[in-house]
């Protein structure tokens, strides 16, 4: 009689944190990038879709895994993408029903969740083959790994572009009053791609076999 693994094995840990820095989604495997680009000029949408896509991908996970061995392998793209959209119009519900103002910063970029590469990715690739739980935590490392990216990259861009955190004021008018100015270049969308870039070069000096087994 085998052995029943914990839970919270060392195997299931590292689906949670390997995605968020040697595998991760946008900075390794460079998915999702789109969404991190267009909606990280504030850090409160990127907030939101960090968690709109946690809510998605988690559970689409769970319900993927849950129905692997009842889904045809023609039609599994179809149900995968069917499951998506239902839950990506949850959120898009309750986004319009509670964070109007939010939706419509995010505008299509809610929507476009269904075809977001990391969630049709962790469901073929991962959801389809194992059980419930460990595609859970699957679900929840990569959106981890997908949010931190999105809320640093947002964090300095509305910081050093607006000169606030949360749409609140961070720096003192006196600043202005002696000649600092506001970066209008870091709300443009090609500031996103260089802090990312930033993030990335980070990221390999620390993790030497991330640019050796290129």
């Amino acid at each position: 009689m085998s052995k029943k693994k914990p839970l919270f094995s060392e195997e299931n840990r590292k689906l949670i944190t390997t995605p968020l820095n040697t595998d991760n989604p946008i900075t390794v495997q460079v998915l999702g990038i789109c969404s991190a680009l267009a909606v990280t000029a504030q850090l409160k949408p990127a907030v939101v879709m960090s968690l709109s896509v946690l809510f998605v991908l988690a559970f689409a996970n769970v319900i993927i895994s849950l129905l692997r061995k009842t889904i045809p392998l023609r039609i599994r793209i179809i149900v995968q993408l069917v499951v998506i959209a239902a839950l990506v119009i949850i959120v898009d519900q309750v986004l319009k029903a509670y964070m109007f103002d939010v939706s419509k910063k995010l505008s299509v970029f809610v929507g476009l969740i269904i075809t977001n590469c990391i969630i049709m990715g962790r469901l073929e690739v991962f959801a389809i083959r194992e059980k419930p739980f460990p595609a859970f935590l699957d679900g929840l490392g990569n959106a981890f790994g997908y949010g931190w990216i999105l809320i640093v990259v947002s964090f300095f861009r509305e910081l050093l572009g607006a000169g606030s955190i949360w749409g609140y004021k961070v720096f003192p008018q006196s600043f202005y009053n002696a000649g600092y100015a506001n970066n209008g270049l870091m709300i443009l969308p090609p500031m996103a791609l260089i802090v990312v870039g930033i993030i990335i070069w980070i990221q390999r000096y620390k993790n030497k076999h991330l640019i050796e087994s290129k």
